[in-house]
């Protein structure tokens, strides 16, 4: 019989051979190389990624957690993902370097392993907004208090621009997004159920991203279709609600292609729109259209979207806009990862470059019971170039296309 006692805290399996990666080793070694370059300049010998988004932008391996830690230490010659026994040897087959397991056999191995990576070390870069308090006093206690500064804005300003191959990436994410809005308004009709229409759109894409990304994995894809009531936010769930005559509708595509989110958002009616609908309506497509031509190179954030506030001050409507314009888009899904410098917000500074990929997503929300009541929002994906920007969303948009006959 195994002595308990025995067991090792720690250990490493390569189980099976290396996974195709989302990117080339070469894109991997080119990340590392920025970031390492940052870490020299600060004086950060080792850092220690603990979120999604980070970790897999390094590595190639996106965890799933299920309350567990994960983690990514990168030093100037190494760059080891941490995990969990529970997922074997495949953080090992999916990262582009080393791998340590650790074992659930007694309390915080998961920082004995990251001990035993790290070594000695007296300053070490952590992610400030996604290490939990409790997860820092384990850090102290375990490495022996090393002084922590924070590379999270540095990690998140270096995901900004686009590579070629992320660029590319995200263009097919575009295309296949546009496949699973034609499944949604197929599927549109009275007496439909939301989740059905969803789950036309969902299965669309993934037998898309199957064919078109055969080594990818296929996990996370997912559709909002909301309609009526519903519509009013953004991130509503699904329900099992049936549309009726006369609903506005909100379409939602999120394809998921080796953690990098794309999206299509679209308002359609079912039967024709009343006159106050259409109103508000052609009001969010024409600021929808402003913004789509403020999208340079140059531009700022905050000046983008003051222009479109006032824009929608003229028309009477900003008291009625819901949330920023627009966002970056790269490693990120609906629960991780978010590329916070790179949104265009009153409070957000930053000059768009080429390789820049943001979103055009302007929404406008009338409350219950007034003229228009809904949620109306258009959503287009541009990649910045060196002299404008390209649209790579193909969906069409507003009332010339989006009435649906009952």
């Amino acid at each position: 019989m195994t002595d308990l006692s025995d067991r090792p805290q720690f250990f490493t399996s390569h189980n099976g051979q290396k996974a195709p990666l989302p990117f080339p080793a070469s894109e991997y070694a080119a990340r590392l190389s920025r970031l390492r370059a940052v870490m020299d300049r600060r004086d950060i010998p080792a850092v220690l990624m603990t979120s999604m988004h980070n970790i897999a932008y390094y590595s190639g391996f996106l965890y799933c957690s299920f309350g567990r830690p994960y983690g990514c230490v990168i030093t100037q010659d190494r760059c080891t993902t941490i995990s969990a026994n529970i997922d074997a040897g495949q953080p090992w087959r999916c990262s582009v370097g080393d791998n340590l397991i650790y074992t659930d056999w007694s309390r915080d191995n998961y920082w004995r392993a990251v001990a035993q990576v790290l070594g000695p070390v007296s300053r070490l870069g952590i992610e400030a907004d996604h290490l939990t308090l409790q997860q820092r006093d384990k850090l102290t206690a375990f490495l022996n208090n090393p002084e922590t500064p924070d590379i999270a804005a540095d990690a998140m300003h270096l995901r900004l621009k686009k590579s070629p191959g992320e660029i590319a990436l995200i263009r097919e994410g575009a295309r296949i997004a546009d496949l699973g809005g034609a499944a949604i308004r197929d599927a549109i009709r009275p007496g439909t159920r939301e989740i059905d229409v969803a789950m036309a759109g969902r299965d669309a894409m993934e037998a898309e991203i199957a064919r078109a990304f055969p080594d990818s994995e296929m996990r996370d894809t997912w559709v909002w279709f909301q309609s009526g009531l519903n519509t009013d936010g953004a991130h509503n769930p699904v329900t099992t609600r049936t549309l009726q005559h006369g609903d506005i509708l909100s379409l939602n595509t999120f394809p998921m292609i080796s953690g990098y989110y794309t999206a299509l958002e679209r308002t359609l009616f079912l039967g024709d729109p009343d006159p106050a609908s259409r109103r508000i309506w052609e009001a969010n497509v024409a600021i929808h259209e402003l913004g789509l031509s403020l999208i340079k190179p140059g531009a700022t954030c905050a000046g983008i979207c003051a222009e479109l506030n006032a824009a929608l001050a003229e028309m009477d409507l900003l008291q009625y806009r819901s949330f920023g314009y627009g966002h970056s888009f790269g490693v990120l899904s609906h629960y991780y990862g978010r590329e916070a410098g790179l949104e265009l917000r009153e409070d957000i500074d930053t000059v768009l470059e080429p390789g820049m990929v943001v979103s055009m997503e302007p929404m406008l929300w009338i409350p219950e019971g007034q003229p228009g009541a809904g949620g109306y929002r258009e959503h287009d994906i541009l990649i910045v170039g060196e002299t404008d920007a390209e649209n790579i969303t193909g969906f069409p948009y507003g009332p010339a296309h989006n009435v649906i006959a009952p």
